[in-house]
């Protein structure tokens, strides 16, 4: 019969590059309980609690919190084959998006370095990966009545490349911020993600239209109700709609709103 093979808790550490404490922490609240101790007591992990672990990481990436991840785990409908065909499926498809989008980028790249390119280049490949023309119609037809849509397409007829670039550095640096909060594992109902609800609120305010607190709650599940918006949030990092979501939300209550 072959010989199960253990690991301690701090050659799981190294492997997996998680920090003991993780570890303890998991174990303790029956997250990640080891099938074995030593006669000192100390704890010992299998392969099968490896190939646990490895769920476990998979879902934080997409944003899932622990409780969620144990629930989700501990099913008895649970597959682990299945889970894993289907996370690789989602990641394969992130990975094709984001290759189309770093060409476009090497693309755009290549135009600024060398000028004398442009006039026979194809523009369109600089928005390879990008694709708002399916929003315009389904926007105007939904929103195209609202004073928030009008006052919108008012303020954004002026705005130069230069403006642009500035609403784009603005938002990646809130979506980067909004994402690190929740590789910290901070919560979404946490001062640290309500600030950043806060500042996404008003660089729309500032950018686009007054952005009430019940109005931005109100985008926000639309972000979640609507996958063109989550794909397109997320590729700031995997899981950052939901995270960012339940924070704008939680930043709506802070305020009354």
């Amino acid at each position: 019969m072959k010989q199960r093979r253990t690991y301690r808790v701090s050659e799981v550490a190294q492997t997996a590059g998680v920090s003991v404490r993780t570890l303890h922490y998991y174990d303790e609240i029956g997250l990640l309980v080891p099938r074995g101790r030593t006669g000192a007591g100390y704890r010992l992990y299998d392969d099968d609690d490896l190939l646990r672990l490895q769920q476990i990481l998979i879902c934080r990436e997409q944003g899932l919190a622990l409780e969620e991840v144990r629930r989700w785990l501990d099913d008895p409908r649970f597959d682990r084959r299945q889970a894993l065909l289907a996370q690789k499926r989602e990641l394969q498809r992130r990975a094709q998006h984001t290759t189309e989008m770093i060409r476009a980028i090497d693309v755009a790249l290549a135009m600024l370095e060398d000028g004398s390119g442009e006039e026979s280049m194809d523009m369109k490949q600089i928005f390879d990966g990008f694709d708002p023309s399916k929003y315009e119609a389904e926007v105007k037809q939904r929103w195209g009545h609202t004073d928030a849509y009008k006052e919108s397409v008012k303020r954004t007829k002026s705005y130069t490349a230069e403006d642009w670039k500035q609403i784009q550095a603005e938002q990646a640096s809130i979506y980067a911020d909004a994402f690190a909060a929740l590789k910290a594992g901070g919560a979404p109902d946490s001062v640290e993600a309500m600030d950043i609800a806060e500042r996404h609120r008003l660089a729309i305010d500032r950018w686009f239209y007054p952005c009430s607190f019940a109005m931005h709650a109100g985008l926000a599940d639309g972000y979640e109700a609507d996958s063109r918006f989550a794909e397109n949030i997320d590729k700031f990092g995997p899981g950052l709609t939901p995270f960012l979501s339940a924070a704008i939300r939680a930043n709506a209550r802070r305020a009354g709103g």
